[in-house]
């Protein structure tokens, strides 16, 4: 159940971080809205995390995955275009969390 919650903290956390952009410098009310909501529930989301999954772990996995998805958001919705060091890093980021995954005996409870 915590993964799930996990899941959904950085879902709540992406969405947030993709709307501050739109929010225009919170000059815009219903993007603003969805940031202030957004990370409201991404950071409740993530202390019900932290009751079973160590917190390096938790954050490891909210931070990595939430810079790649953040970045599709950003390729996808507004244009952005990563250079090839910026996939990079980002591949980099992903094989860092698989790791974790695969191989740390921290992150399985």
């Amino acid at each position: 159940m915590s993964y799930l919650y996990l899941a959904l903290a950085i879902v709540a956390e992406v969405i947030a971080t993709s709307a501050l952009k739109a929010s225009n410098e919170f000059t815009r009310l219903w993007p603003s809205v969805v940031v202030v909501v957004g990370y409201l529930a991404a950071f409740y989301l993530l202390s019900l995390v932290l009751r079973s999954v160590p917190v390096g772990i938790a954050y490891a996995f909210w931070a990595g995955l939430g810079i790649v998805l953040v970045t599709l958001v950003g390729i996808v919705v507004y244009g952005e275009k990563p250079d090839l060091p910026a996939v990079i890093g980002l591949a980099m980021i992903v094989g860092g969390v698989a790791v974790i995954q695969l191989f740390s005996s921290v992150s399985s409870h």
